[in-house]
């Protein structure tokens, strides 16, 4: 459609540039906050318009990260334009069944037939379709390589068109892979933080980064700058192959045994606590309460009502420091046999970072789709210090000082110690069967630094 008009909805320049590049292979590395899905819905609305004047249909596949996100695009960007355009359309929320799961299919129908459908992101839901397709925030999709691998053949036929946008999210996935490409046969649109400022964006910058209040995050986020992965503990690829929109929901809980992970500050750091419900083999965070200056009363009557709220088999509390009385409070309540106080030495946050990196390699642990909890968990940086013991580092910022990943860290743990063992079947190590080590590497050597 022509834009040389006032327009229904005021695009700003480096949007209205993005809308009019008809290129088939079109990408996109856009800040937070930058519109970048509200402009790409905004395509989509357009073109299915302009081919509805001209008598033809055209059909779209959104895939999101989540469901969540799925839902967000579909209603906050395509029927939000569908509406501004005066368009009729009939909206419908049914499932799709795939090979290996059943999935909540959204989809607006116009009067032409066109239809706009918004899935999920699994290799699962992007074959079947075909279909022009835009991939959102598709550097955060779990297992991209093999979503692409599925996607692309969907677009072969008619000469379909692909749309890929996100921010950054390391460089171990797909979307790494397009935007830094050098052949030409992507259209790549970039814009960062302070572009958009100065074409109209209407944030402060400023104001933003001091209340982010974590540089990495900042030049990630917002300023798009692809950050060195090589010292992270857990890669940014790795967190977001254990996200699922069905985590971090207390309401999901199905009633099983728990196990609960409490890292306590007051003044600079938070008060986090994590509790884990063991589904099958997999632990799922059911609840992550978080506070920020809280008395030592109002954390006793959070953790009191996490005791009551779930089935808690075994609780492991930080006893650094503050964490003494706490922890000597919890145990006379609850029992020392289910409250265990822990000393965060090297050693032993060495220990607890090996439990959960394995969990994560081995997706037996579900998280939610969580900014604070990913940047926390990301926060972890192992080095080595000049004896050789393994040390864990994570700049404290306004959000605190990886609090969250502790947490969940110590809940881990408190499985580790509270029954939970599977038995260890692929990656042996000499010396080590699956005998002698459980999933979750509970047994009495743990993990050495040679492991990781």
């Amino acid at each position: 459609m022509d834009y040389k008009g006032a327009p229904a909805i005021p695009l700003l320049p480096y949007q209205k540039r993005w809308i009019q590049d008809r290129a088939r292979f079109k990408a996109g590395m856009m800040s937070r906050q930058s519109g970048k899905t509200f402009s790409s819905t905004l395509e989509i609305v357009d073109r299915v318009l302009e081919s509805a004047a001209e008598g033809r249909r055209e059909d779209w596949m959104i895939l999101s990260r989540g469901e969540r996100q799925a839902r967000e695009a579909l209603n906050e960007g395509v029927k939000r334009h569908l509406m501004a355009f005066g368009a009729v359309f009939k909206s419908m929320e049914g499932s799709w069944a795939g090979a290996e799961a059943t999935y909540n299919a959204l989809e607006v129908e116009l009067s032409s037939g066109s239809k706009i459908t918004a899935l999920p992101a699994n290799p699962d839901t992007a074959r079947g379709f075909s279909r022009n397709v835009l991939l959102d925030e598709f550097a955060f999709h779990h297992d991209s390589r093999r979503i692409w691998a599925a996607v692309f053949p969907v677009i072969t036929r008619r000469r379909l068109c692909i749309r890929v946008i996100s921010t950054p999210n390391g460089k171990d996935n797909k979307f790494h892979d397009i935007i830094t490409q050098t052949d030409g046969r992507w259209s790549v649109h970039i814009t960062d933080i302070h572009q958009a400022v100065a074409q109209g964006l209407d944030v402060d910058p400023v104001e933003l980064k001091e209340a982010l209040g974590d540089d990495e995050a900042w030049a990630r986020e917002y300023e798009l700058s692809w950050l060195d992965e090589s010292t992270a503990w857990l890669s940014y690829d790795l967190i977001a192959r254990t996200e699922d929109d069905h985590a971090g929901e207390p309401s999901a809980y199905g009633g099983g045994a728990c196990y609960l992970g409490v890292d306590i500050g007051r003044r600079h750091d938070l008060w986090a606590a994590a509790a884990l419900e063991m589904v099958g083999d997999v632990l799922w965070l059911r609840e992550l309460a978080v506070l920020r200056g809280a008395s030592f009363a109002e954390q006793d009557a959070e953790l009191e009502r996490m005791m009551k709220n779930y089935d808690i088999r075994r609780a492991a509390m930080d006893e650094t420091g503050l964490g003494l009385k706490p922890v000597e409070d919890a145990k006379a309540r609850h029992g020392a046999w289910k409250v265990e106080g822990v000393t965060f030495t090297g050693q032993m946050k060495h220990h607890m970072a090996a439990l959960a990196k394995r969990a994560f390699e081995e997706k037996q642990i579900r998280i939610p789709v969580d900014d604070s909890l990913r940047r926390d968990l990301h926060k972890l940086r192992k080095s080595v210090t000049a004896s050789g013991a393994p040390r864990f580092d994570a700049a404290t910022g306004r959000d605190g000082h990886a609090d969250r990943a502790w947490a969940l860290f110590l809940a881990i743990y408190a499985a580790s110690q509270g029954g939970v063992a599977i038995e260890y079947q692929s990656q042996s190590r000499p010396g080590r069967t699956g005998e002698d080590l459980d999933r979750f590497g509970s047994s009495s050597g743990g993990y050495t630094l040679e492991d990781y």
